[in-house]
C-alpha cells in the first residue's frame, strides 16, 4: 500500500469508528469497533474489518448483519465528513474481526489450564502427607 493509501484507510477507519460511536450506538447493540481498515489502490473500496462484543454468536452475527445493511448510510455520512480530503469515497465492506473473541477464547482456555494444574498439585500435595 502507497503512503496515501495507507493514510486514507486510517482516515475512513478512524471516521466510520466515530460515526458508529455517535449516530449509530444505540442502533448497533452490542457495541461494534472498528479495528482495521484496508482501501484499494485506486481507493474505489475501504475493506473494514469490526468486532462485535456481545454474550453470544448469535446476537454477535445478529449486530453484524445489522451493520453490513447499514453500510451505505454509513457511507453516505462518511462522505459528509471527508469528501474534501479524498478524491472518491470508496463504497465500504465490512469483515467480521474475530480477534478478540479468539483472544477470550484463548485466555478462558489458560485459565482452565491453570485451574487444572492447581488443582493436580494440591491433589499430589494432599496425597503426600503422611497418615496422622
Amino acid at each position: 500500500m502507497s503512503v496515501y493509501t495507507e493514510r486514507v484507510a486510517e482516515l475512513v477507519q478512524r471516521e466510520v469508528a466515530r460515526i458508529l460511536q455517535r449516530e449509530y450506538a444505540d442502533r448497533l447493540q452490542p457495541m461494534v469497533t472498528i479495528t482495521r481498515a484496508r482501501v484499494t489502490g485506486d481507493l474505489s473500496i475501504a475493506y473494514l474489518y469490526a468486532s462485535v462484543m456481545g454474550d453470544t454468536a448469535e446476537e454477535r452475527e445478529a449486530t453484524f448483519r445489522q451493520l453490513e445493511n447499514l453500510a451505505d448510510e454509513i457511507r453516505n455520512q462518511l462522505a459528509s465528513r471527508i469528501q474534501n480530503k479524498v478524491r472518491e469515497i470508496p463504497e465500504l465492506k465490512f469483515f467480521h474481526d474475530e480477534s478478540l473473541e479468539e483472544a477470550k477464547r484463548m485466555e478462558n482456555l489458560f485459565d482452565r489450564i491453570r485451574e487444572e494444574r492447581e488443582r493436580r498439585l494440591g491433589d499430589t500435595e494432599n496425597a503426600s502427607d503422611p497418615p496422622e
